[in-house]
């Protein structure tokens, strides 16, 4: 195996298809495509499910992706220990975070390294289950992980960058109580969901549960980023974080519930495992947030 296969396979996956890897690679398709067909002969696997001009990463494929990240993070490393006397960082930095923790401080801190070390590349990924943040790193999916606490993971080490605070969000002119709103006992009006699997939908509804009272079920949406736009065309409530509540406060009415419904957030990676790239990442973050 070549490491040349390896960044080609990647590269059709962040890229979504052979097309969009040769572009981002700067090289021919059929070169793309005879370097993933080598590699899955001579793992004796199938590493993608053709599907007309698609490309859908097989079981085999998937598990392929974590060990294929790791090993280029291991190449960089050593890398950047024999030009350790140009003292110039360089290499790749991976993240997965939830998409309510891809911001902020997130953001902030990303911005602050790559003006430090601007030969050092930077992938932000989608976190979709935070129940798996620590399996992503144990895997070799990324070196950081951001989640909100707890993050489970006892070779993890975890620092706290802040916290989201969830309120009630309606459609504008919904006829719902004043002021803070009981979970236990929230209006009958419909609302749009996420499904459980993922840490404060689960919190959700289980303060739900307890009290009793269960609101009727307008949409249970996976895709977290559409439940704004539901509210905003009238389909119905949610909660969400306040900051993205904040954005259409002209338009929807907003209402903190009793209790406040606060989770802190954090970022998880293994010490003894970091690359140099990792290593500035957590001076850095040490050093921001303390």
């Amino acid at each position: 195996m070549e490491l040349r296969q390896v960044e080609y396979f990647l590269a059709v996956v962040e890229n979504q298809g052979i097309g969009g890897a040769a572009t981002a690679l700067g090289v021919a398709q059929p070169t793309v495509s005879q370097a993933l067909r080598a590699l899955e002969r001579e793992l004796g696997v199938q590493l993608f499910h053709r599907i007309g001009r698609g490309m859908v990463l097989s079981a085999a494929g998937r598990t392929m992706v974590g060990p294929a990240r790791q090993i280029i993070r291991d190449v960089d490393a050593v890398g950047d220990l024999l030009a350790a006397e140009e003292d110039e960082l360089t290499g790749h930095l991976d993240l997965l975070a939830s998409p309510a923790t891809a911001v902020g401080p997130v953001v902030d801190l990303i911005a602050r390294f790559r003006d430090i070390y601007p030969r050092v590349s930077v992938r932000l990924g989608d976190l979709r289950d935070e129940t798996r943040a620590a399996s992503t790193i144990e895997d070799g999916h990324c070196e950081f992980a951001v989640a909100h606490l707890p993050i489970a993971g006892d070779a993890l080490e975890v620092i706290e960058l802040g916290e989201h605070e969830y309120v009630l969000v309606y459609p504008e002119g919904a006829e719902v109580p004043e002021g803070p709103i009981p979970l236990g006992n929230l209006p009958t009006y419909p609302m749009v969901f996420v499904p459980r699997g993922q840490s404060v939908a689960d919190e959700l509804e289980e303060a739900i549960r307890v009290g009793g009272i269960r609101p009727p079920l307008a949409v249970l949406s996976e895709h977290r980023e559409e439940r704004l736009p539901m509210v905003l065309a009238g389909i119905g409530g949610t909660l969400l974080e306040r900051s993205m509540a904040d954005t259409a406060v002209d338009r929807v009415v907003i209402r903190e519930t009793e209790p406040r419904f606060v989770r802190p957030f954090a970022i998880a990676f293994d010490p003894a495992s970091l690359s140099p790239v990792g290593q500035a990442f957590v001076e850095l973050i040490r050093a921001q947030v303390g």
